[in-house]
């Protein structure tokens, strides 16, 4: 891969397994929005950056090199080799294979932590335009202004210090619904006891849910989102937790559809995808989630 910056643009020539579409409509986050030239211009890391792709050039907008080696290298998961990742996969099985051919070019974001929390709080039972509607509220009435690109207005995630000054009845206006009271309660417990969401990282997988698992609002699933996309941080480095396996309503339909039977509970079918899958089911799991939801499979 090569790397060169032209004004505020930064250029990779010559990357594999990157696609933007993939990347930002695979489910795994909810900031990074489509914009009419197809590129997606995503708030993430307290900044504002817009990507794009054109043949095998992708084009980083509104960041420095600086920036690209600090934080984007990092949150785009540009080194790992995905393409002996997905070698590996696409011989488990013919699911695996057509599974990882569609959703050619997916990377697993390295996300913050506290964020990733609360986003996949509001996700539960939620529809994905409705959780970016509630996270942009949120960001903009208690996040820390960020700037203007083209013509638009940004804001930063909330801390837990900022978003636990809103009262149940704020967030709710926020249109988080039922979920309001699980945030206050998150936010409160997080800023009031200096909890660190990312010191989990340091724990293995299965403590790492427990604590997780703490939070009012956090189910097995959204413990396992969290711990799949949200343990990372730009001065602590890696160790999120690839060996979780969250299972929803697609990953089950798709699970019952190739895998298992259709009695099988949801907490056996996680734990079959573990065990198959091994250091690479949350790999798995996302490239079967794309696949199933984008085909209807199993519906």
């Amino acid at each position: 891969m090569k790397v060169s910056q032209q004004g505020n643009t930064v250029i990779l020539e010559d990357i594999k397994h990157f696609n933007p579409k993939h990347i930002f409509e695979c489910g795994q986050c909810f900031r990074w929005i489509k914009q009419e030239d197809d590129s997606y211009t995503g708030v993430a890391m307290g900044k504002v950056i817009n990507v794009k792709q054109d043949g095998d050039k992708i084009y980083l907008d509104n960041t420095t090199k600086e920036d690209f080696d600090n934080i984007w290298y990092d949150y785009f998961d540009l080194e790992r080799d995905y393409e002996e990742m997905v070698n590996t996969l696409k011989v488990m099985d013919e699911y695996l294979e057509k599974a990882t051919e569609f959703g050619e070019g997916i990377r697993i974001l390295k996300q913050d932590g506290w964020e990733m929390l609360i986003s996949f709080i509001i996700s539960a039972n939620n529809r994905i335009p409705m959780i970016q509607r509630a996270i942009n509220n949120l960001s903009k009435n208690y996040g820390t202004y960020i700037g203007e690109y083209k013509g638009q207005k940004y804001y930063a995630f909330p801390t837990s210090e900022q978003l636990s000054k809103a009262s149940v009845e704020e967030i709710r206006a926020c249109s988080t619904g039922f979920r309001d009271k699980y945030i206050k309660s998150t936010s409160q417990t997080v800023n009031d006891e200096n909890i660190d969401v990312l010191e989990y990282r340091k724990l293995s997988t299965d403590q790492c849910l427990k604590e997780l698992l703490k939070f009012n609002g956090v189910g097995p699933k959204v413990a396992d989102c969290i711990a799949l996309f949200g343990m990372y941080h730009i001065f602590a480095f890696g160790m999120q937790k690839y060996d979780t396996f969250p299972v929803d309503v697609w990953v089950k339909r798709v699970m019952q559809e190739f895998y298992v039977d259709e009695d099988l509970s949801l907490t056996k079918i996680r734990k079959f995808g573990i065990e198959k899958f091994g250091d690479l089911a949350g790999f798995a799991q996302q490239y079967l989630f794309y696949y199933a939801r984008e085909f209807g499979i199993g519906r």
